[in-house]
């Protein structure tokens, strides 16, 4: 998308609106803000929270503001604003033209990272549409060349169309096409997933929000190289790799996008199909940035997201799929904190406390999950043909054979007796053979 190039010298300025109530208090939205403005590769030059009494429709800050923000630009050299909020298209032209500098929102700041960051077709995909949603409002902001009008063909042309409806008619034709892609990207996605629902392994997902250490966590478990760095929204597209837990031989563990506050509409819409991948998970790892101060507030947002998502019920709270929390950077916790944590932890069968650097707490958790995958598994008595080899294979392959021996001869032959230990799923998969 390129309209903001790397190394721009910037200043962050986090709106504190009267009258709005905001997950986060000011001075951690204004870190957040920093955090995504240097994964973008942006050079911050000053930061600062300013107190909005009222909203200025044209503006949004007062006057005197603007003309503060102006001096700071200045005496700082920034070329480039970031305000930590969302801007009408009126307000960022207003703004672009006080301050004679570019303008760009929380939506299109963080529209610019996913843009940089997303590796597959279908990451990409999304990207383009929620830019392009994000854009068609804001044609506003270009000049003169918009003013222009097209003339009509023949008798019947009419007196023309501006360049801004021409441009956006361009807009919602490529977006009429993106999203016939991403229709098909989806099937694709969900007869994948019937396939991995029809195979015996259980599904492991992991859920964060960003900057929790995921993909460390991921990269620990699992041996891969997955981008991992101390940046917000480091990966983007859902990664699958298989691992051993004790008692299940094989389970897929899937790493996700990490959640944010106020994240942008547009992206919501954008990447709920592979946050979707979620819902078709067996356990959920909820993996928590406990050295973090916001670290409630960063859970009730992950929580939001899954109840979105139809995880957890509105109402009673509830989870349809077992929930672990993770809680991790254990290794940056000061003595007194992980004491006082670790007391917490210890009193619920749902919490590991961990360090996905240190490796601090990492066989515990490959414990616990195997524990809750073979949890809801049961005996079963089955009797099959001795000649029925695929289904007498697979209960080998797939679940855990305590007896196996003859059985009394039916008139089709002889049969064999199975005392096997099967979960829920796995029984259903054996019954649709």
């Amino acid at each position: 998308m390129g309209e903001v190039s790397r190394g721009a010298r910037a200043l962050v300025v986090c709106p504190d609106i009267r009258g709005v109530t905001y997950d986060l208090d000011a001075d951690n939205r204004l870190l957040e803000a920093e955090g995504l403005a240097l994964a973008i590769g942006i050079q911050i030059e000053d930061s600062f929270v300013l107190p909005v009494r009222e909203v200025r429709p044209n503006l949004l800050f007062g006057a005197g503001q603007v003309e503060n923000i102006r001096i700071a630009c200045e005496q700082n050299e920034a070329e480039l604003v970031v305000v930590d909020g969302a801007l009408s298209p009126i307000q960022q032209r207003n703004l672009e033209d006080k301050l004679a500098r570019k303008v760009i929102d929380r939506t299109g700041l963080i529209l610019e990272i996913f843009g940089e960051r997303a590796a597959t077709a279908e990451g990409r995909l999304q990207v383009e549409l929620a830019h392009l949603d994000y854009q068609q409002s804001r044609l506003v902001r270009s000049w003169t060349h918009l003013e222009r009008q097209r003339g009509g063909y023949g008798f019947l042309g009419g007196p023309g169309e501006t360049q801004i409806e021409a441009d956006r008619r361009m807009i919602r034709q490529r977006m009429g096409r993106l999203r016939k892609q991403l229709e098909q990207v989806r099937k694709t996605r969900g007869l994948h997933r019937e396939r991995r629902d029809r195979a015996p392994w259980p599904v492991v997902a992991l859920v964060g929000y960003t900057n929790a250490g995921k993909s460390t966590l991921f990269n620990r478990l699992t041996g891969a190289e997955v981008m991992a760095e101390d940046l917000l929204f480091a990966t983007l597209d859902p990664t699958m790799r298989a691992i051993t837990l004790p008692g299940v031989e094989k389970a897929i563990l899937s790493d996700t996008v990490g959640f944010i506050s106020d994240l942008p509409t547009q992206l919501v819409a954008a990447f709920r199909a592979t946050l979707e991948e979620v819902t078709a998970a067996d356990v959920i790892c909820h993996v928590r940035d406990m050295s973090n101060p916001s670290a409630e507030a960063q859970k009730s947002q992950v929580l939001d997201v899954l109840t979105g998502l139809g995880v957890i019920e509105e109402k009673g709270g509830t989870s349809s799929i077992p929930i672990l929390e993770i809680w991790n950077k254990w290794d940056l916790l000061g003595e007194e904190r992980s004491q006082e944590l670790g007391s917490v932890a210890a009193s619920s069968t749902d919490i590991v406390p961990a360090s996905a650097i240190s490796g601090e707490g990492i066989d515990n958790l490959l414990e616990k999950l195997g524990e809750m995958l073979t949890a809801r598994a049961s005996i079963h008595e089955i009797e099959l043909p001795a000649s029925d080899g695929r289904r007498i294979a697979w209960l080998h392959a797939h679940g855990e054979v305590l007896v196996e021996e003859d059985a009394k001869k039916e008139e089709g032959g002889p049969m064999r007796r199975f005392v096997v230990r099967l979960n829920p799923k796995e029984l259903g998969q054996f019954e649709t053979l």
